[in-house]
């Protein structure tokens, strides 16, 4: 099984990538995880927020191949402790799909990309910058893994 990550966004902060090169290097062996960088739409004064979001959300599903297990990162979505992720990924291996998870831009997904989405997952009630949950994501999912495979990363 592999996994994607579809985010809104392009060129990460140093801080941002080098994260997240580590844990995508860390979960390779159990869980290889590619990053697909999408364009953000075009915002701004006289510019339509809404129309951005639907841009947006095209080139997401566009990046999801078929036949792919779609987690949508969203704030109303469930939001899993640890060790639940780590039986979702479990669950989700048993199904013999690749992965993908989504993240939106500023408003979120677009009704389409939520549609598509068999699970949404959130994060928790804070609010992070889309770059960081990047980051934390790929941790979490190396967390996860490291839990099946009875590493001692995850110390609760």
């Amino acid at each position: 099984m592999k996994a994607r990550l579809v985010a809104v966004g392009e060129r990460a902060p140093a801080w941002v990538a080098d994260g997240f090169a580590e844990y995508r290097k860390r979960l390779s062996h159990w869980l290889p995880l590619e990053l697909v960088e999408v364009e953000p739409g075009l915002r701004g004064k006289g510019r339509d927020a809404v129309r951005a979001m639907h841009d947006e959300g095209a080139r997401v599903l566009a990046a999801v191949p078929r036949n792919t297990l779609v987690v949508a990162l969203d704030g109303r979505g469930k939001a899993w402790s640890s060790e639940q992720l780590a039986q979702r990924l479990e669950h989700w291996r048993g199904q013999g799909r690749d992965l993908a998870f989504l993240i939106g831009g500023p408003e979120g997904h677009a009704p389409d990309v939520l549609a598509r989405a068999d699970e949404s997952w959130a994060l928790g009630p804070l609010t992070l910058p889309h770059m960081l949950v990047r980051l934390v994501l790929a941790e979490q999912l190396y967390r996860a893994a490291a839990m099946l495979a009875n590493h001692p990363y995850h110390r609760a």
